[in-house]
């Protein structure tokens, strides 16, 4: 009994409140603590889909002269493939941003094609998403190649889009 007593003591003369309000308020405590750390991601949770998430980086391969046809499965749908971008024509090699431009990401509708329109009008239209920039103001022109000047800061240009393949055919000239 001697125990309690100081115990309960202790309580009121530390807190200046009595053991039923200090007990009741501690298990209010654990209450919101239990409550709001489960409305987060356990630690291994977070890993595991981190890890699931994860892909290898690799360096940008040249993939020279493609079509938009072409470009198109460089998505990010394949996670062995890289995932590519273009302005103006220039194809970029965005893989290391995939949060942004992969698969559920924000940017995602731009990636596989070449988003030079979308970009100067900064939009996210589907009837956007195109290379066509016929129309467009001085200022969208203007914006466009401040886009133009990030890309080629932060990724490695990797190809050119062209309007259709071509192949060589070499002249066989024939001596009568």
């Amino acid at each position: 009994m001697e125990l309690y007593t100081t115990v309960t003591d202790a309580i009121t003369y530390y807190t200046g409140l009595s053991p039923a309000a200090f007990f009741t308020i501690s298990a209010m405590m654990v209450l919101v603590y239990k409550f709001v750390s489960g409305m987060f991601v356990a630690a291994d949770d977070y890993m595991a889909v981190k890890r699931e998430q994860q892909f290898t980086l690799r360096e940008p391969v040249q993939i020279g002269s493609i079509t938009e046809d072409e470009l198109r499965p460089y998505d990010g749908s394949d996670p062995n493939k890289p995932l590519l971008m273009a302005i103006k024509g220039k194809i970029y090699d965005v893989s290391r941003s995939r949060m942004f431009y992969g698969p559920g990401g924000p940017y995602a509708l731009f990636a596989g094609r070449d988003a030079s329109r979308a970009l100067a009008l900064m939009s996210f239209e589907p009837s956007d998403l195109t290379g066509n920039i016929d129309g467009l103001s001085a200022s969208e022109l203007e914006v466009l190649e401040d886009w133009e000047a990030k890309f080629e800061e932060k990724y490695v240009k990797v190809g050119q889009l062209v309007s259709e393949r071509t192949s060589v055919v070499e002249d066989e000239t024939k001596v009568d």
